[in-house]
Formats: C-alpha cells, structure tokens, sequence
C-alpha cells in the first residue's frame, strides 16, 4: 500500500537549546527526536569538514528527514514537507533525492513538495506529543545516525 506522508517539525534544527522531533503520518507514522546534544555536536562536525555556515542547518533538516524515512520509503508515493525554510526547498530537494533515488530509483522527483501542513495535520499533532513527551518517539538518533546523510 502507498502513502501520501505529512511532515512536521517540533523545534528547529539550529534551535540548539531543545531536542528536535521529526514526524510523519498517514496511515503509516514515525517520529525520532534529535537530542541537542546531538545536534550541537553535528553542527561542530560539520565546521570542522569545512560546510558552509548557511548548508549546515539544512544538511542536519535533510538528515533528519532521512532517518524519519529512510526503511519506510517503499511505502511511501509522495512526501509534503511543512515549510521551515523557505527559499530553501530546492537545496533541501536535492539533498534528500540524493538518497531516496538509491532507495527507490523510480522514485518521482515532482514527489517531494512543500507546503505548510497545519495545526490539525497528524504529523503536527504526532510531533507535538512527542516533543511534550506525552509520546515516545519511536527512534532516537545519535549523533553517528545524523552524520551519515550530512
């Protein structure tokens, strides 16, 4: 069965201070939670490889989106992303089809929009719950698991 997966974000990846929650739903759903640590850690590594202070945030968001789909994309026909970057969603295109094509090779490009999901969308209300804890999430990523599609 294919789904049309929502994508929402509880707490911004360059938000240092607070862990991230990252969820889909449709049918199927998954959140993980990017702890701070984590994040403040990729984002030294990152510097240290020499990427661009402006690709840093979006490479650790790409990331993040890939880990959140990454063993549930051949269940997945299309992916609306909540805008939180705007102007930047082609780089952030980009950087997810470069690995959900070795994935899914016939997977559409046109596929991956973005678009504001809503306060009534289950991915908002998943990532929510979980960022308030009232949810576990079903994953939680280290700091190796983040860096592997930065």
């Amino acid at each position: 069965m294919q789904h049309y997966v929502e994508v929402d974000q509880s707490i911004k990846m360059e938000q240092t201070q607070g862990d991230t929650v990252l969820a889909f739903s449709d049918g199927i759903e998954r959140t993980i939670l990017i702890p701070a640590k984590v994040k403040r850690a990729c984002q030294r590594e990152l510097r240290a490889r020499g990427v661009k202070p402006g690709m840093i945030v979006l490479r650790m968001f790409a990331s993040g989106l890939l880990l959140l789909l990454e063993d549930r994309m051949e269940h997945v026909s299309s992916v609306t992303i909540d805008t939180e970057y705007e102007g930047k969603e082609g780089e952030i295109k980009g950087l997810l089809l470069r690995f959900i094509l070795k994935w899914v090779p016939d997977f559409p490009k046109e596929a991956i929009a973005f678009r504001q999901v809503g306060k009534q969308s289950g991915a908002h209300v998943l990532a929510w719950e979980t960022h308030k804890a009232r949810r576990k999430p079903d994953r939680r990523v280290t700091i190796e698991e983040l860096l592997r599609y930065c």
